[in-house]
């Protein structure tokens, strides 16, 4: 009966984690339109470092408010120093990157990260990787550059790989490596006592890499539709990604928590559909099913 419990146990822990990261993709998806109306009038750097401030700010609110014993700084700040720096270098690379190339191909380099996260997943934690996960995660890559891409082929065929397309291959190999590392270097700590000082890290090292832009933006300036994408960027994007992203680290392999950035295309299409932007054509929505089903049956794959 015991074991009963405990396998019933792990297995309601593992669906959270699924559900996490369907979330997490969710949440991403909703940041685009607003991203890209704010984007005319502040810049990226500025941007960021004002959403992680606001993010750690929000989660430490609430880590004092729930469970105020954990305030205290916990042992090894470096894990945090580590943790926080690997996703500012994936945030800062990406936005160096796109002042040079377009989100097109950024978009098909993102989709190396959960098969890359495979590999950390082994050289850090020797998780095993399963033929038919790793199968789900190829088709769930195909799919997601096809939507992408549009369904053009002759784009997908025309993609190069230039300077803009190497420094964010950089970035999302330290993206790749931050879910293995969390459950490598979580020593018990309640996820939001992890969070919050994992962003507070992140935040740091993104204030200091934007300090100039920092410097140089007239706050008082800037127009409504900036502060509302900075609310939701921060509150929904940076602090409730970031948790859910720790929250299903502990729980799945890294392979499979990577993985439902697959998703997020898809939801952008569903998401300009519904607000009335116009749907995709039926072979780009085709791409979308593909993922769909592929982390469905990645999903379902046991882990071992």
């Amino acid at each position: 009966m015991k074991l009963h419990n405990a396998a019933l146990a792990t297995g309601r822990e593992k669906l959270l984690g699924h559900l996490a990261m369907l979330l997490f993709a969710a949440l991403i998806a909703g940041s685009f339109s607003l991203g890209h109306k704010a984007a005319p009038h502040i810049g990226a750097a500025a941007l960021n470092a004002i959403r992680f401030v606001l993010a750690t700010g929000l989660m430490a609110g609430l880590l004092l408010l729930l469970r105020p014993r954990d305030m205290r700084l916990p042992g090894s700040l470096w894990r945090f120093a580590l943790l926080g720096g690997l996703m500012a270098i994936y945030f800062v690379l990406m936005f160096v990157a796109l002042k040079i190339t377009d989100p097109v191909s950024t978009g098909a380099v993102f989709t190396l990260i959960p098969l890359m996260s495979a590999g950390f997943g082994w050289l850090f934690l020797r998780q095993r990787t399963r033929a038919s996960v790793l199968a789900a995660l190829v088709v769930g890559a195909a799919g997601a550059v096809w939507v992408i891409f549009r369904g053009d082929l002759a784009a997908i065929l025309s993609f190069d790989v230039g300077k803009g397309e190497m420094i964010f291959f950089f970035g999302c190999m330290a993206h790749a490596a931050y879910a293995p590392l969390v459950r490598r270097l979580n020593r018990g700590e309640p996820v939001l006592q992890f969070t919050v000082f994992t962003l507070a890290s992140s935040m740091i090292w993104i204030v200091l890499a934007g300090s100039g832009e920092l410097a140089a933006t007239s706050f008082s300036d800037l127009p409504a539709i900036v502060w509302l994408a900075i609310g939701y960027l921060a509150i929904f994007t940076t602090a409730g990604t970031f948790f859910l992203l720790q929250f299903a680290s502990l729980r799945l392999p890294a392979s499979k928590v990577l993985a439902y950035g697959y998703l997020t295309p898809a939801f952008i299409i569903v998401l300009e559909g519904l607000s009335g932007h116009g749907w995709v054509t039926w072979n780009v929505a085709i791409g979308a099913l593909v993922t769909a089903a592929a982390l469905v049956a990645m999903a379902i794959a046991p882990d071992k």
